[in-house]
């Protein structure tokens, strides 16, 4: 249940500090962009402390730590991965090119239009 408060009570600053943008359009833009990242703060701290936001935080660092292990191919492995996507697809273009003209080489024969 207090987690739910919690969570309620960083939504609530959040939308707080949108309402204090909105609210104040007189004031400074200095005071209006204050009041937002002040209520996205203030909520952001609320639900880190509760358990859904430790969890969420503890899931974020260890997607940090996964994204580290992670083996980035190399410039020559790129190159040549798009090389072979590149000739592929020039390969896949001509073959529907071909299809498609000789599709249509049969409907007009077929419908008596000849060579032309």
């Amino acid at each position: 249940m207090a987690d739910k408060i919690k969570i309620a009570l960083a939504v609530a600053l959040v939308i707080a500090g949108l309402f204090g943008y909105y609210h104040w359009d007189q004031s400074p833009l200095i005071a209006r962009v204050g009041a937002v990242i002040f209520g996205a703060v203030a909520g952001v701290v609320v639900f880190w402390t509760s358990s859904v936001g430790k969890e969420f935080f503890s899931y974020a660092r260890e997607s940090v730590d996964e994204a580290k292990r992670v083996v980035w191919p190399t410039r020559k492995e790129t190159l040549q991965t798009t090389a072979v996507v590149f000739g592929f697809v020039l390969i896949m273009a001509i073959f529907l090119w071909l299809i498609d003209a000789s599709l249509l080489w049969a409907v007009r024969l077929l419908m008596g239009q000849g060579d032309s």
